[in-house]
């Protein structure tokens, strides 16, 4: 090695020793298209093996926001990487694509080898939970970019769909019904508002939170919805959906909506988690307000014709996943969401 390279701040045996430790958990998420391994200037997917008549590349990308300074701040950091998978993985989904292969981007103040096990660990277990390989990535050791003990993730997804089969809302219609997967938790928005305001409370997040610590609450990682929304294609015809992040439900539900229609959600259909009574009680706000941050249960919606709701409820329960049947699809050309029982 350089010493002159090793004296600018940059550890390349650390980088070596890391990519040691992350192979194992890499090899588990690999598919049968997968060409090549781990370590090749390119990754490599066949899409040949697919079987698609016409195939549409679907791709995202995203990172996981402030939540990874909770993360960091209480040396945590297993779960990270799930959520960096979820944000991406759930996006694509939305089209109908299946998410095929992901790569991620760590980059840190010094590689800390044990700590990038750690997660890329997270991001193999988000891959192998949806079948999404991991196929590449890079870990940059950047001393002057980051403060010491710092890190930021970011990932990228590619999934296809067939032509025919691609959804982007515009078979969406008045009648049909959205339907609500329950979240875990916060996911992976609104963290600079919920660290403000872990702060300002004054609370030990070692302590208990309705049987978990508070900190394990507030890094529960982002559901990931591929699975049983695959498996509910099977079933019946998916008109739109959308992943509920940043922006709630405001910013979200209307994207999947062609003009002059409204989305009407009844917000008594489902529980409102326990982290969002106490972040609404700290912040002092309005409900209508936290519905603008937050995804307050629902972290993925669906439109459904009205005769495929049973189907779909049916199936999504019997794949251990929560859902609702929370609102209707209305006409209304000047308000794009409406929620019920929600005051401002």
């Amino acid at each position: 090695m350089s010493k002159a390279y090793e004296q600018s701040g940059v550890n390349i045996h650390a980088g070596y020793e890391a990519v040691e430790r992350i192979s194992s958990h890499v090899e588990r998420t690999m598919r049968k298209e997968v060409l090549g391994g781990l370590g090749g200037f390119g990754a490599t997917f066949d899409l040949s093996q697919l079987n698609m008549k016409a195939p549409v590349l679907v791709s995202g990308t995203d990172g996981v926001g402030t939540k990874l300074k909770l993360a960091i701040d209480y040396n945590k950091h297993d779960t990270i990487g799930i959520d960096a998978v979820a944000m991406c993985v759930n996006d694509i989904l939305t089209t109908g694509a299946e998410p095929l292969y992901f790569l991620d981007y760590i980059a840190t103040n010094k590689v800390v080898p044990e700590i990038i096990e750690q997660i890329v660990k997270g991001v193999s277990d988000g891959c192998e939970q949806t079948n999404t390989a991991l196929i590449g990535g890079e870990t940059a050791e950047m001393g002057e970019m980051y403060h010491e003990g710092e890190y930021d993730i970011a990932g990228f997804a590619v999934g296809a769909v067939e032509k025919e089969d691609y959804i982007d809302g515009s078979k969406v219609e008045a009648g049909q019904v959205v339907i609500g997967l329950a979240s875990n938790g916060v996911h992976s928005n609104g963290y600079s508002l919920v660290r403000k305001l872990i702060a300002q409370s004054g609370i030990n997040l070692n302590d208990d939170f309705h049987g978990q610590s508070y900190l394990d609450t507030f890094l529960t990682p982002t559901e990931l919805y591929v699975k049983p929304i695959l498996e509910l294609k099977k079933h019946i015809n998916i008109k739109a959906m959308n992943h509920i992040t940043g922006g709630g439900f405001y910013e979200n539900i209307p994207r999947a909506l062609p003009k002059g229609l409204s989305a009407q959600i009844d917000t008594q259909s489902f529980p409102t988690l326990k982290v969002f009574d106490w972040l609404q009680q700290q912040a002092k706000i309005s409900t209508d307000e936290m519905y603008h941050i937050f995804n307050m249960g629902i972290g993925y919606t669906i439109i459904v014709d009205k005769k495929d709701v049973q189907t779909a409820l049916t199936t999504l329960r019997a794949l251990d996943t929560q859902a609702y049947e929370i609102g209707e699809i209305i006409e209304d050309a000047e308000t794009p969401i409406h929620l019920l029982g929600v005051e401002s």
